[in-house]
């Protein structure tokens, strides 16, 4: 509670500091600046000519300078998220499938079942190829070598299967409680190009919140030095070191551990009990955001169609998961800072991650009138750990509910273990982030590697941002059963 109360008072003193990225978009001014030099070059973006839009942001002066330095790393990150040659994609896919051509490569980018870009004249593709192309080509799936072993579902169910069975014994909505220890550890390397004697690394680490389910938050311990504590309940919550290097050639690693319990949220929920919007539910919840949720055209015909005449919110919210569900497949994604709209990312190519997926519930959510926000931060399920989004919905008389698209409907003949992440939640869950797109604590001074989502971490090193590739993480938890119950 000191640390939090402190993390509050630091936070308040702090100066007022312009952010590298319009308040609170999650995206940077790439996507979002109004400036006839930038809408130039994002039109040059957007139609792969990166070299154009590159000499254009570097030969002009009448640009707004934040807004041209913003799209000049966008269009370097463009260039690291699809970095594969022909050639060299060709190449990891040789051990993968028997007798792979130059022509299958062409076939499958055509029918669009590889991910690629036409940038500066050139074919590239996605550099996590070919994860997409195994889960969208039955060709590439059939020619496959070795397949990989599916998923074991049966830990997951077993524990959804306990969760339910536990609410309705105990009518308690949080049951299962799971004690979590994590180490969250990261690397910035030796020699990192810029590193001197006497430059200031700041680190921003995750850290979860005390939210309803999620609760006995405790920092075990942090360094180098002692972290900050962003306040509980700001949307991003972190933990904030600043480190002065005193040799460049030496890594600095920050870790913290810290300890908290994590139960299964289940209420009861029942059509019939619904009850009409509080007033004092926020109209942000109902709202465009701008670029991230925007209620275009399609979007908000494809809203009134997968409704229709349905006036329950729960309802309403029900059927849109259902449709994400059917409609939206899942995939391997683009680094989130590249994406211009979230929402149109997904609609338009009926694919994403979670991420996509959530936010696309989310805006259609909103459209038709159920209140619905962002939560993130990492799934814990034993041996499939990850990153991880997911979204929540008012109805009134249960208030915030969890919903979570990219889960979607479980294979079960239980129809409540199928329609489970609808509405609930299990304990294998850490949850750092509360809302996207907001300020770090204590603001970060350049683009955020990550400008709407954080749970990888994020690294400053003199002012200028680590990206990705410059910097390593490591996630790793140890879990045991509250109160001696089963795991």
């Amino acid at each position: 509670m000191k640390s939090a109360l402190l993390a509050f008072t630091l936070l308040a003193l702090m100066p007022s500091i312009a952010l590298p990225s319009d308040a609170n978009t999650g995206a940077s001014l790439t996507w979002t600046s109004h400036d006839p030099v930038i809408s130039r070059a994002r039109d040059l973006i957007g139609r792969g000519q990166l070299a154009e839009a590159e000499s254009l942001l570097r030969s002009t002066s009448s640009a707004d300078p934040a807004a041209a330095a913003q799209t000049i790393e966008i269009i370097r990150r463009i260039r690291l998220d699809y970095s594969l040659t022909p050639g060299q994609l060709l190449e990891k896919l040789k051990p993968q499938i028997a007798d792979v051509q130059p022509a299958d490569l062409d076939a499958w980018r055509d029918s669009g079942q590889l991910q690629f870009r036409t940038i500066d004249g050139q074919t590239v593709y996605f550099r996590r190829e070919p994860s997409n192309l195994f889960r969208f080509c039955p060709a590439a799936i059939a020619r496959r070598i070795e397949k990989p072993k599916a998923a074991n579902q049966a830990i997951l169910i077993e524990h959804l299967e306990q969760v339910i069975a536990e609410a309705n014994r105990t009518h308690q909505a949080q049951v299962v409680p799971i004690k979590h220890q994590i180490r969250f550890t990261l690397t910035v390397p030796a020699n990192t190009p810029g590193a001197k004697a006497g430059s200031t690394l700041r680190a921003w680490l995750p850290f979860p919140q005390e939210y309803r389910q999620q609760s006995d938050v405790t920092l075990i311990s942090a360094g180098p030095g002692k972290p900050m504590i962003a306040g509980n309940g700001f949307a991003h919550r972190t933990l904030y070191f600043e480190h002065r290097i005193i040799d460049p050639a030496q890594p600095v690693a920050f870790e913290a551990v810290y300890a908290y319990t994590s139960r299964a949220y289940y209420p009861i929920l029942d059509d019939a009990r619904v009850q009409p919007l509080p007033a004092d539910v926020s109209t942000e919840y109902l709202a465009e955001r701008l670029p991230h949720i925007r209620f275009s055209p399609t979007l908000k015909e494809t809203a009134a169609q997968i409704v229709g005449d349905e006036t329950n919110p729960l309802a309403k919210a029900r059927k849109i998961f259902h449709w994400i569900d059917a409609n939206i497949r899942y995939n391997a994604e683009e680094e989130y800072c590249i994406i211009p709209s979230f929402s149109e990312h997904g609609l338009t190519r009926r694919r994403g991650d979670c991420g996509i997926q959530s936010t696309l519930f989310i805006t259609l959510c909103r459209a038709s009138g159920v209140p619905a926000r962002w939560q993130s931060g990492w799934q814990t399920i034993p041996g499939n750990s990850n990153m991880h989004d997911w979204t929540e919905i008012y109805v009134a008389p249960w208030g915030w509910l969890p919903c979570d698209p990219s889960y979607g409907l479980k294979r079960s003949d239980d129809p409540a273990v199928r329609e489970f992440y609808f509405g609930h939640q299990d304990a294998w869950r850490m949850i750092v982030n509360l809302d996207y797109g907001h300020p770090l604590a204590p603001p970060k001074l350049s683009l955020r590697s990550e400008p709407a989502d954080f749970q990888r971490g994020e690294v400053e090193l003199d002012g200028k941002n680590l990206y990705f590739d410059q910097f390593d993480y490591d996630f790793s938890f140890t879990q045991s059963a509250a109160g001696g119950g089963k795991l």
